[in-house]
């Protein structure tokens, strides 16, 4: 069958693709960065952006199923630079699903979209997509998610995926971010550091994507048969390692096994929130470049508790996390010292 992949050379793509090859798939890519290894295995790249439109369409063409893991991701920017990308972007790809006929649509989607402000703990799908938040990351997800699922049909089958803080061994984001702020000595422990946060390693993630399409292919199912899968289309699932950890005790434990010295120093989620305030006025006014050191939803994301339920993930999807966070700790480490084979 044949498979495109949008966003299929960034983290979590890649490694979707990987595996995807690994099963003997058709795959095709779509994204900025052409990947000569990939296409020297196979795969077709089709180098465009999520902002054109024609060629997003397009790229449906003789396709079945469809992985949307492209985004535009952070957590400052211009509303309309992140609404071009991860709302109109994938308005084209459902345009494009519909015109040439492809039958499922897996949108990787993020738990920031039910932001509220407060903590999340034990959060699950019950709760409403957020209307406001500081960061325009989340908002435009949320309006992006609500379009995919809306157009869950017979003829198209879609569901969400809600990855939390993705890590693992070759992550060029979370990890090597925090390692940088350690080093340079401008991390610090927002709150009283006893915060519970939900993370999930690559290829947890990875298996979620794949128990999604196989949900998919299932067919409507029955909501009340009480054997066999209750439906997933047209729904939106957490996906976690289901191994909350205390966020400040998880980084120190990074650190210190790469050898780091711990970060100690703390600063209140309220002082932190007020300088995320004003790095923001300043940021808008002032010809700044780069995100700003704090913002208002950083200051709630390392203060806070975020850990989620993942009963619909499991009962619905199959869903049962292979890597432990560990197992997945210990590669990481390993592989920042560029010592010992991947986990897979």
């Amino acid at each position: 069958m044949s498979t495109l992949v949008t966003g299929g050379t960034g983290f979590l793509g890649r490694r979707l693709v990987e595996r995807l090859l690994a099963d003997g798939r058709r795959v095709a890519v779509l994204g900025r960065t052409p990947a000569p290894d990939l296409a020297a295995r196979g795969v077709r790249f089709i180098r465009a952006s999520l902002e054109d439109a024609p060629a997003v369409r397009a790229a449906c063409a003789g396709i079945e199923t469809v992985y949307h893991t492209a985004a535009k991701v952070g957590v400052w920017g211009r509303h309309g630079d992140f609404y071009r990308t991860n709302v109109l972007g994938t308005r084209a790809l459902l345009e494009g699903c519909r015109l040439h006929g492809v039958a499922r649509l897996i949108h990787t989607s993020t738990p920031s979209v039910v932001y509220h402000g407060g903590p999340l703990a034990n959060a699950d799908e019950s709760l409403p997509l957020t209307t406001a938040c500081p960061s325009p990351y989340p908002l435009t997800k949320a309006l992006a998610e609500r379009e995919v699922l809306a157009a869950n049909s017979p003829a198209l089958r879609t569901l969400a995926l809600r990855p939390h803080l993705i890590w693992g061994r070759g992550d060029p984001h979370l990890v090597p971010r925090l390692l940088a702020r350690a080093r340079a000595g401008r991390l610090r422990i927002v709150g009283d550091g006893r915060n519970r946060v939900d993370l999930v390693h690559v290829d947890n993630a990875v298996d979620a994507h794949l128990l999604a399409e196989a949900a998919l292919r299932l067919g409507p199912g029955s909501w009340d048969q009480p054997a066999g899968p209750r439906r997933a289309d047209g729904r939106a699932f957490f996906i976690t390692n289901g191994e909350p950890v205390r966020l400040w005790d998880w980084i120190n434990g990074l650190l210190a096994a790469l050898g780091e010295p711990p970060v100690t120093k703390q600063v209140s989620w309220g002082s932190a929130a007020a300088l995320g305030a004003v790095c923001e006025a300043a940021w808008r006014v002032l010809p700044l470049r780069g995100e700003p050191p704090m913002t208002r939803f950083i200051a709630t994301e390392l203060a806070q508790d975020h850990w989620f339920n993942l009963a619909a993930a499991r009962r619905d999807l199959g869903y049962a996390p292979r890597v432990t966070m560990a197992a997945g700790t210990a590669d990481l480490v390993a592989g920042l010292r560029g010592a010992g084979p991947a986990l897979l």
